[in-house]
């Protein structure tokens, strides 16, 4: 004896036989149009100019000779350059805790320092000179001398 079946099963399994159908109705429409999608519809050919064509290239283009020997794989020598002296201005000085902060005068940085990286005495709104080095949490100034009025 078959086993019954609820309304709603009913329903889903016509909803599936009918997708089902519609498919293989989309199958044989596509077998009947003559589309053919073999491997020379697929195949695409780069021309000199680089733009992409479906003509394959012609033999009477005329081909650079490469001598591999010329060829050179390394990358460029980094030139030595002469370090930038940055100038900024002392923003704020806390002598108690020995650190203070550096604005740039040719930007918008501000940059950490420590008294130990300080040669001779300055105070806040002193015009400095620095370079800088890559600390944990930024570029720090270091080398800070009191610029010579």
């Amino acid at each position: 004896m078959a086993k019954s079946m609820t309304v709603g099963k009913r329903e889903n399994e016509k909803k599936r036989l009918a997708k089902r159908e519609e498919k293989l109705k989309k199958k044989e429409s596509k077998k009947l149009s003559g589309k053919a999608n073999s491997f020379e519809d697929m195949i695409a050919y780069v021309d000199e100019n680089g733009m992409i064509t479906s003509t394959p290239p012609t033999e009477d283009i005329k081909k650079e000779e490469i001598n591999p020997d010329e060829i050179i794989i390394a990358t460029p020598k980094k030139e030595e350059e002469e370090p930038a002296i940055l100038r900024g201005r002392v923003e704020f000085f806390n002598e108690a805790r020995g650190f203070g902060f550096i604005k740039d005068l040719n930007g918008v940085e501000k940059y950490f320092f420590h008294v130990n990286n300080v040669v001779g005495n300055i105070v806040e709104n002193n015009i400095v000179t620095f370079d800088l080095e890559r600390g944990t949490k930024g570029m720090n100034a270091v080398n800070i001398c009191l610029e010579k009025q």
